[in-house]
């Protein structure tokens, strides 16, 4: 009888995606060797602190503080790099790839920043670098862009990739809770990033972003040249008003390619999305992604976009595409990459939308008509106008919607209205998502 082969894998980082790694490879060892033929074992980790409690158990010898022990032990076939961050992951991973070594990753940083550089490494090396885990946790969004679509062009793609700030929103939105309410009760669930601004600020979901829009077009964007924003601004008097419009407020990556001029555009921000759209209905901390094809039509995924299990399972089941390469049981497709001059960034002029508007303002005759004057002179024209008054000579709350006008038009006329007089605060400024827009 023929010996079973082990291929063994090492893990780098043992926080909450490595433990449920670690924990799911071992539960399931006989599965894994039933699919495979193999056995594939997690063998070591490397962490901070050697004397940290752990919820899942490990041996002791198994653990490291040097990372790079790991990736040079001639006995481990396999990394996963899951210690986040970008430089230290980036020396790691090349080392891993000049050893001979594959390796699985759900570091959406480090793919955002280094990417191309990192892919054409592994393919020089011979090896595979897998990155499912990357991008909304166990929503298998990139297996469906480069395996079951691959036969689409995609003119539209967006969603909620971060599910922290999509239960932010949703806590606010059912229960009336602040901000700042739901935000501390987000830290001590641990959903939110030990660098808060990755959630909040739109950063992790830009990420998520740039990623998927290499995947369906084939351009890295450069994260300083898109529009990113979060979700601090919004107050539960948006989330009211955005009902009354038929709308949900939802933090949302938008990637929208034109094929006719081959310019894409790429962006995180909020936005009031139609109730009839699955995106608006959902909530939590679950993420949701649709995709619209050439051929397939709309596709929508949803599931859960964080935590432990779910994440821990793409980083599985990528480990389990890199043995089956390894064993010629299938081979991956090979990413797509074009020139600048077959697909480039779309300038502001021509991405297009309706926007939400927020203005806290003199609660006097003749104001309203100063803010519309301010907004005709950039060619921007006024949809619907709330306005809210609070006595007391409080300045009133102004809540306007837009027809189509175009992101340099819309910043501009931000930037003269914060220096407007009888503007108190700086506006606060919404997209309103239109799946049927062309966008530019």
């Amino acid at each position: 009888m023929n010996e079973i082969p082990t291929i063994r894998v090492g893990i780098l980082g043992f926080g909450t995606v490595g433990q449920g790694t670690w924990k799911h490879l071992h539960e399931n060892a006989n599965f894994w060797e039933k699919i495979l033929g193999v056995r594939l074992v997690a063998t070591r980790a490397s962490v901070r602190k050697l004397d940290k409690d752990r919820k899942v158990p490990i041996p002791t010898e198994a653990l490291t503080t040097d990372s790079l022990a790991i990736v040079n032990d001639p006995e481990i076939d396999l990394i996963c790099e899951l210690i986040g961050g970008v430089e230290e992951a980036k020396k790691l991973t090349l080392q891993a790839f000049a050893n001979g070594k594959s390796v699985v990753t759900a570091n959406k940083a480090l793919i955002c920043e280094h990417g191309n550089e990192l892919f054409e490494a592994a393919e020089r090396a011979g090896v595979q670098y897998a990155f499912e885990a990357s991008v909304a946790g166990g929503i298998p969004i990139i297996k469906v862009l480069r395996e079951s679509l691959v036969a689409n062009e995609f003119p539209l793609i967006y969603g909620i990739l971060n599910g922290t700030s999509n239960y932010i929103l949703t806590r606010m939105e059912t229960e009336g809770a602040s901000f700042q309410e739901v935000l501390k009760d987000a830290r001590e669930l641990g959903y939110v990033e030990a660098d808060e601004s990755l959630d909040l600020d739109g950063i992790d979901a830009a990420h998520k972003a740039v990623i998927l829009a290499y995947l369906a077009h084939g351009i890295w964007v450069d994260l300083k040249d898109i529009t990113v924003e979060g979700i601090s601004k919004i107050s539960n008097a948006d989330l009211d008003a955005a009902q009354k419009l038929g709308c949900k407020i939802k933090l949302i990556g938008v990637i929208r390619r034109n094929f006719e001029n081959d310019h894409v555009s790429v962006a995180v921000y909020p936005a009031l999305v139609p109730m009839a759209e699955i995106i608006a209905r959902t909530d939590g901390v679950f993420n949701g992604i649709s995709l619209t094809g050439s051929v397939v039509g709309t596709v929508v995924l949803t599931g859960r976009g964080a935590g432990q299990d779910p994440t821990a399972g793409s980083v599985i089941s990528d480990l389990v595409d890199v043995v089956k390469g390894i064993r010629g049981i299938n081979s991956s497709i090979k990413l797509l990459h074009v020139s600048p001059d077959q697909c480039k960034p779309a300038p502001a002029i021509e991405v297009t939308g309706c926007y939400y508007l927020r203005l806290s303002v003199d609660d006097r005759p003749g104001q309203l008509s100063k803010v519309a004057e301010c907004l005709a002179e950039h060619a921007i024209s006024l949809a619907t106008v709330s306005q809210t008054p609070h006595g007391n000579n409080s300045p009133a709350t102004l809540i306007l919607t837009t027809h189509e006008t175009n992101e340099h038009s819309i910043a501009q006329a931000m930037a003269s209205l914060e220096e407007l007089p009888g503007v108190e605060e700086p506006p606060v400024l919404f997209r309103m998502f239109d799946p049927d827009s062309n966008g530019e």
